[in-house]
């Protein structure tokens, strides 16, 4: 399949924080997302094929909440029943469906990660990347020789490849690290998925910014689902309301959705351009001019976060504010 239809399903986010039965609302956010999913198919056509979900659309984020009862409360098993019935969801629209969510690991009992998975139209799990940059939240590099060891290297970078292309998944923030962008791309990475809960502006904000940047230094497409407002919390609900897009190898616009849920991020990719485009020698071809052993010289010189931070310590807000004022105080005390 050369050419298909990307949709950015922008949905509203209601947060589980506080409820007495979370698993109740869980299930209720997957039946919202099959029935707009349905609709979305039905009104954009069969060639819809892909179809990217806001960050952590099923249960918002932990406000005040431990490590062991975000986990306990919001986090999905990677064999339980929100995933077999997100995958049944995929198969019944016939699309590839990226899901970010929080989940549990039976070899981390006493963390969660936030993940980003994509279901294909046969009910299969084609990708499973766990965040590796978040500020308050577990991530495979805090415990990375056990993690290494568990999944191997493949498993911290997946490419997964597919009939639609070689899908990577990047979660909200991390569209403004580049290096974990440019990594998935040198694995062959041609569609970026981005899951994302973020203010949206009239004038380019820091993450939009950096989805062009992505798009453009790594010649692959992006399709990026913001929420379409988020309830249930004391921040007002439009903070993270609109904004999603889809943009081409180009960093061009093909489509971008107001505020509100909205199926108008979508957007015809085309697999034959793109790659026609990386394969075109010239000063634009980005990928073919890199210097991966100058860069991994020169970053093995620098002292920043160091893996391995959660051996032994108790994975509180407060854990990960301490660790980050002695990394400033390092690089620049």
């Amino acid at each position: 399949m050369t050419a298909y239809r990307a949709l950015a399903l922008q949905l509203e986010t209601r947060a589980v924080t506080g409820l007495a039965d979370p698993r109740s609302e869980i299930r209720a956010a997957i039946a919202r997302v099959d029935s707009g999913l349905g609709g979305s198919k039905a009104w954009i056509g069969p060639d819809l094929r892909l179809v990217v979900l806001p960050e952590y659309v099923l249960t918002g984020f932990p406000i005040g909440e431990s490590v062991a009862a975000w986990r306990d409360k919001a986090a999905l098993a990677p064999d339980g029943e929100e995933y077999k019935e997100l995958a049944e969801i995929a198969g019944r629209h016939g699309v590839y469906l990226c899901v970010n969510a929080y989940e549990s690991d039976e070899h981390f009992p006493e963390l969660f990660f936030q993940a980003c998975v994509i279901l294909s139209p046969q009910g299969e799990t084609v990708l499973r990347y766990r965040r590796l940059h978040s500020m308050y939240s577990p991530s495979p590099y805090d415990v990375w020789e056990r993690y290494l060891d568990v999944y191997g290297m493949d498993a911290v970078l997946p490419v997964a490849r597919t009939e639609i292309g070689n899908l990577a998944a990047l979660a909200s923030e991390e569209i403004l690290y580049p290096e974990l962008a440019r990594s998935l791309a040198l694995r062959g990475a041609e569609v970026f998925c981005h899951p994302t809960s973020e203010a949206s502006a009239p004038a380019l904000t820091p993450k939009a910014i950096g989805r062009r940047a992505r798009a453009i230094e790594n010649m692959a497409y992006l399709v990026s689902a913001n929420s379409g407002g988020l309830s249930g919390i004391s921040i007002p609900g439009d903070s993270t309301n609109g904004g999603s897009e889809v943009l081409d190898f180009e960093g061009r616009v093909l489509a971008v959705a107001g505020p509100g849920e909205s199926m108008i991020a979508t957007a015809e990719l085309d697999l034959d351009g793109l790659r026609r485009f990386r394969t075109r020698p010239g000063m634009t071809n980005l990928l073919s001019r890199v210097k991966p052993a100058l860069w991994a010289e020169e970053y093995a010189r620098h002292d920043v976060e160091r893996p391995d931070g959660l051996t032994g310590a108790e994975p509180g807000r407060a854990w990960f504010v301490a660790r980050q004022k002695e990394i400033i105080e390092r690089m620049y005390g």
